[in-house]
C-alpha cells in the first residue's frame, strides 16, 4: 500500500499546509460509504503506518509502509516526493493473493503505480487476469 499525503489547500509548502488527506484507499473508502461490499488487498510495513495491519492482506516485516508526499502547485499540478526503498506496497507477491476473493468480486480496481516495480507488477497482472475484468 502507498500512502499519499495531499495538502488541502494548493499553492503552499507542504510545511505550510494547514492540513494533510490521504488518498491511497479512497476509491475502497467511498464503496464502503455507499454500503459497498469490498475487500482491500494490500501490504503494509511493521511501522506508524501498518499499525492495524489486521485489517490488511499481507504485512511485511522487513520494509516500511510506501508514503508519497503531494504539493500542489498554484497552477493545479502536483509534485510527487516519495519515500520507499523498497516500500511494502512494491513487495506484494502473487503468492500472497486470495485468488478466490478476486474471482468473486464483481470490480476489481487498482492504481496504476503497483505496474511499475516487480514483484508487484507480475501481481497485480495475475490479479488482473483471475478477475477477468479491467476498468
Amino acid at each position: 500500500m502507498l500512502i499519499d499525503f495531499v495538502p488541502t489547500v494548493g499553492g503552499l509548502l507542504l510545511a505550510e499546509a494547514p492540513a494533510l488527506k490521504k488518498a491511497a484507499v479512497n476509491v475502497a473508502v467511498g464503496i464502503s460509504g455507499l454500503g459497498g461490499s469490498l475487500a482491500f488487498i494490500g501490504k503494509v510495513g511493521e511501522d506508524e503506518f501498518g499499525i492495524c495491519r489486521k485489517l490488511w492482506h499481507s504485512f511485511c516485516p522487513d520494509a516500511r509502509t510506501a508514503l508519497a508526499f503531494v504539493t500542489l502547485r498554484v497552477d493545479g499540478e502536483c509534485e510527487f516526493s516519495s519515500f520507499c526503498n523498497p516500500g511494502t506496497d512494491m513487495l506484494l507477491c502473487e503468492l500472497e493473493l486470495d485468488m478466490d476473493l478476486i474471482k468473486k468480486g464483481s470490480i476489481f480496481h487498482y492504481g496504476s503505480i503497483s505496474l511499475i516495480e516487480e514483484p508487484c507488477r507480475s501481481t497485480h497482472l495475475a490479479a488482473m487476469n483471475v478477475a477477468g475484468k479491467i476498468w
